[in-house]
Formats: C-alpha cells, sequence, structure tokens
C-alpha cells in the first residue's frame, strides 16, 4: 500500500470545506433559498366543464376547464403555492382576438371563481392575443404585419376585462411598444389603480416556446415572431426594454426564458432593484421532463437545481410548471 504524505508544516487557516460537512452546515450558510411562495404555477383554462386533458409535449401539465381550474388553484395552494397565471383557449378565434375581452371567456371565469373558492390565491393573467387569433399571432394583422397601436388598443380591453372579473396582477406578454403606458393609464381610469402589471418586458424569440404553443393552441399560422419578441443575441437592449416598462408604470417585470437567459436575469436585477420574475418556460420544462422519464437525469434533483440557478440569478418570482412539485419537495 501507498503511503500518504501529509505536509505537517502546511497551515491552512481557510477551509472553506469545513461549511460543506453536513447538511445542517450547508444549510445554514445557503445563498440562495427557493420557497414555495416564489413560484407562479401556469394554467391553461379551456371551455367545457369536467375537462382535465393532458398536454402531449407536456406531461403532468393540463389544459383545464374552469371547475378544474379551480381545484388545481386550491390544491396548488394547500402545497404552498399562492400564486397563479391563467392563459386562455377559448373555443372562438377570429382576426382581431375579440374573445380575449369577452366577459364569459374562460379566463374571466376562472378568475371569478377562483377569487370566489380560493381567496387566498393570488391570480395573475397572461394579457396577450395569440391564443384568440385565428392566425395564431400576438397582434392585429394588417398588410401582413403585426400593427403596434390597433394591438395595444385590443390589449388594453383586455388587460381591462381581466381587472373587472377579479384580477389581482396583469401580465402584458405581447412586446408591443407602449402597450404598459396604455394598460396604467386605462386600469387607473377605470377605478383598478390597485391592480399590479407584471411586464413581460425582455421576452426573447425562442425556440424553447414550442410545447406552450401545442398546450395554447397559439402557434402562428404564418410567418414568426421575430418583428417583437428579442433576437437572442442581444442583452442591452433588453436593459433598454425592461427601463421602458419601468418608467410606463410596470410593477414587476419579467425575463422569458429563464434558464437560457440567466445573464440577462442577473442584469437586470442589478441595475434596476425591481421585482424581478422569471419564467422558466415549457420547452425548459420538457426537456428535463424527457430526460427524467428516460432514466437519464435525476429528476427531482435536477428540477431544484434549475430553479435555485434561476433565483441565484436574481429572479424574486419564478412562473414554473414544477411549482407543485418543488413545493412539496421543499416542504
Amino acid at each position: 500500500m501507498s503511503q500518504i504524505h501529509t505536509h505537517s508544516s502546511l497551515k491552512l487557516t481557510h477551509r472553506l470545506r469545513r461549511l460543506r460537512q453536513s447538511e445542517p452546515m450547508r444549510a445554514l450558510v445557503r445563498e440562495t433559498r427557493l420557497s414555495p411562495d416564489m413560484f407562479v404555477l401556469p394554467l391553461f383554462v379551456c371551455e367545457g366543464e369536467g375537462v382535465r386533458r393532458e398536454i402531449g409535449s407536456m406531461p403532468g401539465v393540463f389544459n383545464l376547464s374552469v371547475d378544474e381550474a379551480v381545484k388545481e388553484a386550491r390544491a396548488a395552494h394547500g402545497d404552498g403555492i399562492n400564486s397563479v397565471i391563467l392563459f386562455g383557449l377559448p373555443d372562438h378565434k377570429d382576426d382581431i382576438g375579440s374573445s380575449a375581452y369577452d366577459p364569459e371567456a374562460p379566463v374571466q371565469c376562472a378568475v371569478r371563481a377562483i377569487k370566489r373558492e380560493s381567496p387566498g390565491t393570488l391570480v395573475l393573467t397572461d394579457v396577450c392575443l395569440c391564443e384568440y387569433t385565428d392566425h395564431g399571432h400576438c397582434g392585429v394583422v394588417i398588410d401582413d404585419e403585426i400593427a403596434n397601436d390597433p394591438t395595444v388598443g385590443q390589449l388594453v380591453r383586455t388587460a381591462v376585462s381581466h381587472a373587472a372579473a377579479g384580477a389581482d396582477i396583469v401580465a402584458p406578454s405581447d412586446m408591443m411598444d407602449g402597450r404598459v403606458a396604455a394598460i396604467r393609464a386605462a386600469l387607473d381610469e377605470r377605478g383598478f389603480e390597485k391592480v399590479a402589471i407584471m411586464s413581460y418586458a425582455a421576452k426573447y424569440w425562442s425556440a424553447f416556446y414550442g410545447p406552450f404553443r401545442d398546450a395554447a393552441d397559439s402557434a402562428p399560422k404564418f410567418g414568426d415572431r421575430r418583428s417583437h419578441q428579442m433576437d437572442p443575441a442581444n442583452a442591452r437592449e433588453a436593459l433598454r426594454e425592461v427601463e421602458e416598462d419601468i418608467h410606463e408604470g410596470a410593477d414587476i417585470v419579467m425575463v422569458k426564458p429563464a434558464l437560457l437567459y440567466l445573464d440577462v436575469i442577473a442584469r437586470v436585477k442589478d441595475r434596476f432593484g425591481m421585482p424581478t420574475a422569471a419564467y422558466h418556460v415549457s420547452g425548459e420544462y420538457s426537456m428535463l421532463k424527457a430526460a427524467g422519464r428516460n432514466g437519464w437525469i435525476d429528476e427531482p434533483r435536477a428540477m431544484l437545481e434549475t430553479l435555485t440557478s434561476i433565483a441565484r440569478a436574481g429572479a424574486d418570482i419564478i412562473v414554473t410548471y414544477y411549482a407543485r412539485e418543488a413545493a412539496r419537495l421543499l416542504a
């Protein structure tokens, strides 16, 4: 057996391993801590009753009728998840997305039902038109282009209808210029000054939205979204987008996607110090699910590592389909 030689003359004042030797010790000095109350659970709300339809590309995530969405929100609240964000799946679509502001549409009905049946749940609503237009784009299309200002008008109507239904936070995700200021003004004029705005301030043109478009039936029928969503190569531009939304009245700013844009999250948090959200998007979720189901990774461990990295980058709020699973592991 070879001999192990110790260097008795070596005096280590700082042994960083001292603080890693047991779980209680590691927990004591942990720099980034996850908590269920920082998670927001997305819910896809559809027409009908008793509908709970699993999304093929997003195992464990479902299209839910209003009654089932209420059950999910209540169950999530029991897990410690205090916030949900609602996306609508209407039966009727047209070229201007008029169902988005129908007071009897799935989102508006779900807001009222959740606030009634689970009053401790904070309800956020996605404000965009892509789920409601028959062409799948995020706005009003004129001459094959998304017209910014007419789209903003539709978004304002949508946000006001969500606020009227009882939403706590409206979250414009369209990336149209000027929409935060227009929504803030409209909410205040109508007596909804207490309703907060969480702006998707830096939303990138990402390949990782695919499963979401499957879930929400919102894939564009022609073209793509590069004219309004951000170029993945740009980080300084994200700071300009965020700064503009803050000036226009955003209460919370979001970076989307999360995992591939940790540098942007960090820069946004460092620069502005605002409540900062990050969306752990469908493609990031589905990759972990697929790898876990194939036995390629330890999914629970990878999930918590992923969410920790997002928080470590500076996110105060994480929108994630893993919210309930993560909360149960953290309990």
